[in-house]
């Protein structure tokens, strides 16, 4: 039995081994060449070597919203607060039981109005529809039955009237300049169905006008780590696979799309809590099996701050349902896996969300328990091991240390020396306990998920610091 044990402990040896000099080969390549991305693009915004034209698409901002209150006045101002001259808002308030549509009501001084809507994708009925142009643009509220985020996206595309939306949460905040920077991509090539934009978390930040004025690290422990796993997710795969057309995601806070395709595609799936990521898959799936020339891009420089939960419980069943939502876009499409029709998209980036995102946790987990396992029967070399374990979290540390120092000097955030020694103290701590913790959340994700597929998923929210 012991000769067994220890056998099946040489076979899990090999594979740990090759699994994480893999995805630390990975990791490095990606943070390396996001790093090498966003300092050349600030070289050439010093220069002024870049596209610089008055050519503006035609973009509908839509923002579904179920209980916001607390943060929907201000995303709406920062939204009116864009340095762009051509766009329009419009809030999906998908049944919400507090006060978000009396708070918008009245804070843009809204009218009710009677509207047709052309329904070119299936969603929830209308109950009230509210107008005011009273502002640069044009914002549109529409109240409708419940029907979910997805739904309440699909009424938001049914509404819009330009050939681009903008999709973004309502606790969220865009910089002055980031619409305008998420469509460069779109000017450049006309072929460009969707871009995604770099989310950050605003919990600590002061804006105004669109623009951080005072930047400090969350006042909070979790919070502060997600800003480093923040940073360190959007620069470690989302530039590389830009390379390539890989991008298999675009965060729900903040992505631009091509309307016509999307409606061609079928729109938003309200029978999967990820609508963001089985979006961008099947827009893949859809311009592939048709024969269409197309990108999916992720624009870096285009910034979108949002609130990151504050407490532990509330982070977790954020994660859950991320994980829940990877879960149903990664079985529904599963024929792109080992496909040469998709190419990189297929051999690298399924591959690399399969493994290193749908199967980590079990992994990870699997290997806390071979450990205990090794230990008990006295086959650990536990020097080793710690040495092991050390190297392992001083590695992802400084890789996530390159990626937050990278973006905040490439978006000109002065930091303060507080939040520096936060920062670099804070980074084991992620990586090493946080980590594991929703490696934990993220395997039991799947536990009786059927029953909660289409709800929100409720989340405390904090005022947004906003002027």
């Amino acid at each position: 039995m012991r000769d067994f044990i220890q056998t099946f402990l040489l076979c899990v040896e090999a594979f740990f081994l090759l699994y994480m000099v893999l995805y630390s080969s990975f990791l490095f390549l990606s943070v390396t060449v996001g790093s090498s991305d966003l300092y050349a693009a600030r070289r050439r915004n010093r220069l002024k070597n870049e596209l610089s034209n008055d050519y503006y698409l035609p973009v509908s901002i839509l923002v579904p919203a179920y209980n916001e209150e607390v943060t929907i006045e201000a995303t709406i101002r920062s939204l009116l607060a864009l340095e762009y001259k051509l766009y329009e808002i419009i809030i999906v308030d998908d049944g919400s039981t507090d006060r978000t549509a009396q708070v918008l009501k009245d804070a843009f001084h809204m009218w009710k109005i009677e509207r047709p809507i052309q329904r070119r994708i299936p969603c929830q009925p209308e109950e009230e529809i509210y107008e005011t142009r009273a502002y640069k643009v044009p914002i549109t509220l529409v109240r409708k039955k419940n029907g979910g985020k997805a739904d309440a996206l699909n009424m938001g595309i049914n509404v819009s009237t330009y050939p681009y939306f903008l999709c973004m949460d309502a606790d969220s905040v865009l910089q002055y300049d980031s619409l305008e920077k998420i469509v460069r991509p779109v000017l450049e090539d006309s072929s460009v169905v969707a871009v995604g934009g770099t989310v950050r978390p605003c919990n600590g930040a002061e804006i105004s006008n669109g623009r951080v004025v005072r930047y400090r690290m969350p006042r909070k422990l979790l919070p502060c780590m997600q800003v480093l796993e923040y940073d360190r997710s959007f620069l470690a795969s989302r530039i590389l696979f830009d390379r390539f057309n890989g991008n298999i995601i675009i965060s729900g806070a903040f992505g631009l799309f091509l309307k016509s395709v999307v409606i061609a595609a079928g729109g938003y799936d309200n029978t999967t809590v990820g609508e963001d990521m089985e979006l961008a898959v099947k827009l893949h799936v859809y311009c592939r099996e048709n024969g269409r020339r197309y990108r999916i891009r992720y624009a870096a420089d285009a910034v979108c701050w949002t609130q990151v939960p504050e407490r532990l419980g509330d982070l977790c069943r954020q994660r859950r349902r991320w994980h829940i939502g990877l879960f149903q876009s990664m079985m529904k499409y599963r024929s792109i896996l080992a496909n040469p029709k998709y190419g990189a998209v297929s051999f690298v980036s399924y591959f690399y969300f399969l493994l290193y995102e749908l199967f980590s946790p079990y992994i990870e987990i699997f290997g806390v328990l071979t450990t205990l396992l090794a230990f008990a029967v006295r086959l650990i070399n536990v020097p080793f091991m710690v040495l092991f374990f050390g190297i392992y979290v001083v590695y992802t540390a400084v890789l996530s240390l390159t990626a937050f120092f990278a973006r905040i000097h490439t978006i000109d955030l002065k930091l303060y020396p507080s939040d520096l020694l936060k920062a670099v103290g804070l980074c084991a701590v992620e990586v090493s306990c946080l980590r594991f913790v929703m490696a934990w959340v993220r395997m039991t994700a799947l536990v009786g998920y059927r029953s909660k597929k289409h709800t929100w998923g409720k989340i405390e929210r904090q005022k947004i610091s906003i002027d």
